[in-house]
């Protein structure tokens, strides 16, 4: 009898140690897939944008555009070494700064709390924004914002410095970081502008800024901040 029991025992042992090796080859060729897509070029933001033929013609900024193809573009802020936003992806440092665009000028106007911590409903009005691009640009929503920052990236800026109890602008490179940031944010601000307590949606508020930078057009936001960016950081050298 006890033989008995423990032939049985080694029997349903070896069912499921075959079960375990079963779930781990099924996890292994899950991996080994996602690696493949990611590879290939049929892997696509969200599922939906392409980018393996985005064309970063700025070399100063070309190595912090995170363009990394993934169906979830989400970071759930682990990433927080030096340089990290190098790291995150462009969308959702645009999906960010959606919630938290930060202060205008020397007033400190704060635009916070209305979207903080709704990643969900961000992410959404960047990809509504994206289709809107598509639909009337006919080209890769990305290529398009990534042709808008380059052209709305300003090169200088201003500082101020303390010198015999005096204070006076000092004009500086700005640090590539910084450059797409500024323009992102400056994206966003504008929008707000145009879609604040009116009748046009973020959405299309946001297309539009964007399609503007990206054809260089004169009434754009972005171009005019950066253009004065530049002539103030001329006038203080």
């Amino acid at each position: 009898m006890a033989e008995q029991l423990s032939q049985a025992d080694e029997i349903e042992g070896q069912f499921e140690d075959d079960d375990m090796e079963d779930d781990g080859e099924e996890v292994e060729t899950q991996i080994e897939e996602i690696e493949r897509m990611k590879k290939s070029d049929d892997f696509k933001i969200f599922g939906i944008y392409d980018v393996s033929d985005i064309k970063i013609e700025d070399p100063g900024i070309k190595k912090y555009i995170n363009l990394d193809s993934r169906l979830v573009v989400k970071s759930h802020g682990r990433i927080r070494e030096k340089f990290s936003k190098a790291k995150i992806n462009l969308l959702e440092l645009f999906a960010n700064l959606v919630a938290v665009p930060g202060h205008r000028g020397k007033k400190h106007k704060v635009q916070t709390s209305w979207k903080t911590g709704k990643y969900s409903q961000n992410m959404k009005i960047v990809l509504e924004c994206l289709k809107i691009i598509e639909e009337r640009t006919k080209q890769n929503p990305i290529q398009v914002l990534v042709t808008a920052i380059e052209n709305g990236a300003p090169r200088d800026g201003v500082t101020v410095i303390e010198y015999g109890g005096a204070r006076y602008p000092q004009a500086v490179d700005l640090s590539p970081m910084r450059r797409v940031t500024m323009t992102l944010r400056y994206i966003v601000q504008g929008s707000y502008d145009k879609s604040f307590n009116k009748k046009t949606k973020i959405e299309q508020a946001l297309a539009d800024e964007i399609i503007k930078a990206y054809k260089k057009e004169a009434d754009s936001y972005i171009l005019n901040k950066r253009n004065e960016s530049e002539k103030q950081a001329d006038s203080a050298r």
